[in-house]
């Protein structure tokens, strides 16, 4: 891509003429609780290469949010789009658990390669909700206890499963007669206002009054709760506590994972291995594919398939999935990301840092290429996503209440659009102040 085309372009006001004239076939045909749709929110994309997504307007954007955090190593990657190619010429669709394929071995033996150690055995899915479905019933298995503990604000997908494990109260309360009511939540620590001894008492007297508790899920940094970074300490903390109490760890790195911290997954930050981790998004670098990854003596408490798996589903290791999967580990090598991503955060960090001075900005966190801005409220947050994307800047909000702009690039943008974006950033944040 020429240094040009980097650059944002817009070509019609935003949104465009076309966009304008796609928003009422969606109204007509799509489940009105999918798309938040306004007269300045949002745009259709048409493509997207690198850190850049155009429009249906021909309107070009810097990408903050990597597409909910799975572009890691940039939009349509020519070397993962061709080895999705190759294996649709070939294979396109497997059997699941029934005949595997060749390819599917070789993505397993590749994913133990670069998990923490010791977990090596690994149940592959579709989704991120998925992965951490399989990993509660792996649990269970494995402790013969039924109920688990979990944080307040973690997002971990909308599956009654998921969903029975996810601290964010308004995607539970429509559900809450038919999802599970015994999940024990606990605070989850900011690094810049709790302590990790406080944090550790706080987790330790909870934990201890349930005996029936099979694991415990965390995510390593929060992300839809507005990119959260625990204090140095606690990860550690908590698989103490783990092992005290004889709950199994599970870490969801379906955000965090595949170099999004400045390493391949944000437990090798603080030497921490949990009994079970949570991949997917960055896994296919677009193309759906999860997984769940865990210790032989944890997954082997599942039985032996005698011809009919307890768990299981159509697309399991889908063929082209794996071809995606090997090659965003490939691209993620190639091109040394997890030390990009450090990159990214040390350039951040520093302009983060200046905005601080603007009336409205609360505090900045993040780590490697994964960082909030917390400004004072959510209307504040979304009036700046929605000016940013007017001025062709591409970003999400997070938090419990939206408060936090979360900035999520792809580990493959270059220093040039990085700082264009926060340039364009820092003046909407003066003009606001």
């Amino acid at each position: 891509m020429a240094a040009s085309d980097e650059r944002e372009h817009l070509a019609s006001a935003i949104p465009g003429p076309r966009t304008a004239a796609l928003v009422p076939q969606l109204q007509r045909y799509e489940s009105q609780n999918v798309t938040f749709l306004s007269e300045t929110f949002p745009v259709f994309w048409q493509s997207a290469h690198g850190a850049t997504v155009t429009d249906v307007d021909g309107n070009r954007y810097i990408d903050l949010t990597s597409a909910f955090g799975v572009a890691n190593v940039g939009h349509s990657n020519p070397r993962v789009v061709s080895a999705i190619a190759e294996q649709a010429a070939l294979l396109m669709h497997g059997m699941g658990d029934v005949h595997p394929t060749q390819i599917r071995a070789r993505l397993l033996e590749r994913l133990a390669g670069i998990m923490p150690a010791g977990l090596n055995k690994t149940f592959l899915a579709t989704t991120g909700s998925e992965a951490v479905e399989a990993a509660l019933k792996t649990a269970m298995l494995a402790t013969g206890k039924r109920a688990f503990a979990a944080f307040r604000h973690a997002y971990h997908g909308l599956s009654f499963g998921a969903l029975a494990v996810s601290g964010i109260e308004k995607f539970r309360a429509p559900f809450a007669g038919l999802i599970a009511a015994d999940t024990l939540f606990l605070d989850y620590p900011h690094a810049q206002r709790d302590t990790v001894e406080h944090a550790l008492t706080a987790a330790r007297s909870a934990l201890s009054q349930r005996s029936d508790l099979a694991a415990l899920l965390v995510e390593p940094i929060q992300g839809r709760g507005g990119c959260v970074v625990p204090p140095p300490g606690y990860l550690p903390g908590l698989r103490a506590l783990c092992d005290e109490f004889g709950i199994l760890l599970i870490f969801d790195e379906i955000y965090t994972g595949f170099g999004r911290t400045g390493d391949w997954f944000a437990a090798f930050h603080e030497g921490v291995t949990p009994d079970i981790i949570c991949i997917g998004k960055a896994m296919g670098a677009g193309f759906p594919i999860s997984a769940m990854v865990a210790r032989a003596s944890v997954m082997d408490a599942w039985p032996r398939s005698t011809g009919e798996a307890l768990h299981t589903s159509t697309y399991l290791g889908n063929p082209m999935g794996c071809a995606a999967a090997l090659a965003t580990i490939d691209e993620i090598q190639r091109l040394h990301l997890p030390e990009r991503a450090r990159a990214i955060g040390e350039l951040l960090s520093e302009r983060l840092a200046m905005l601080r001075e603007y009336r409205g900005v609360s505090a900045v966190r993040g780590r490697g290429a994964m960082w909030g801005l917390e400004l004072r409220d959510g209307a504040l947050a979304e009036r700046i996503v929605t000016r940013l994307l007017a001025r062709g800047v591409i970003a999400l909000q997070a938090g419990p209440q939206g408060e936090v702009i979360s900035l999520t690039p792809p580990l493959v943008i270059s220093d040039t659009q990085l700082l264009r974006a926060m340039d364009i950033l820092e003046s909407e944040l003066r003009e606001e102040a």
